[in-house]
């Protein structure tokens, strides 16, 4: 995104690996705190399957979170804060959200800051392009939170967990989360559309838009494994269409 933007790769790079670190501190977190139901579902993650100690963790979530903000603040006042956010909103998924109805609430707010960090971070300010796209990545981290829970809908269910899936039910969550990824393609590609028609990057929005969409279709009849496989190709499908998005309705990116 920082790229995009017109940012230079030496800066790219520093805000991507500020946010990659930050990144680590929420997933170590979530593995301790996951560690005693995963022995019993999935024994091949790093604790259980005993390659990372318990206090291993702990100071690989410690580290990256410190390092991660650190980074962020070097870069600028406003990256510093957003760090502190993201490192925030994941840790309220991690130890207090997770496990509820409510946990999707975190990716709807967590995802939009991602381009927002990328963006302010490379050129200290944003475009009006925002006003679409904030409230199109809200609605593409709900369906990403969706994708998540139904991941582990059955093993959530047994043990009584909550979730959204657990809530809606695996066949309503899974055509929500559809929908969603449907209504993010087509608001992307009618709004690139106007932008910049005949661009080369519409063919990429509307590769990098279906692939969630058809991700989130397959899902449904997948096993667990599947479906895990699905959301990563959600995750990534929806960043190169940010990305697109972006570069379309802003030609140039941060130099225009």
């Amino acid at each position: 995104m920082a790229l995009v933007a017109g940012g230079s790769l030496d800066l790219a790079i520093r805000l991507g690996a500020a946010m990659t670190l930050l990144q680590l501190a929420i997933g170590a977190v979530n593995d301790v705190v996951d560690a005693a139901r995963d022995a019993g579902h999935k024994p091949g993650k790093p604790i259980p399957a005993g390659l990372v100690p318990m206090s291993g963790a702990w100071t690989i979530a410690v580290v990256c979170a410190v390092s991660g903000v650190a980074l962020a603040a070097s870069i600028s006042v406003a990256t510093g804060v957003l760090g502190l956010i993201v490192l925030g909103i994941g840790l309220a998924y991690d130890l207090r959200l997770k496990g509820t109805a409510a946990s999707w609430l975190p990716f709807a707010v967590g995802i939009p800051i991602l381009p927002v960090f990328g963006w302010l971070g490379a050129t200290g300010s944003l475009p009006l392009a925002f006003v679409i796209l904030v409230p199109v990545a809200m609605l593409a981290g709900t369906a990403l939170a969706i994708g998540n829970a139904l991941v582990d809908v059955e093993r959530d269910r047994a043990a009584g967990i909550s979730s959204i899936a657990v809530a809606l039910g695996a066949v309503t969550a899974g055509r929500l989360a559809s929908a969603l990824f449907g209504t993010i393609w087509i608001a992307t590609i009618g709004t690139a559309a106007q932008a910049g028609p005949g661009s080369p990057a519409l063919a990429v929005i509307a590769v990098a838009g279906a692939v969630p969409a058809a991700a989130s279709v397959a899902a449904r009849n997948a096993g667990p494994g599947g479906r895990e496989r699905a959301w990563q190709a959600e995750a990534v499908g929806l960043a190169i269409l940010a990305a697109a998005w972006l570069a379309v309705v802003l030609p140039g990116g941060g130099r225009s």
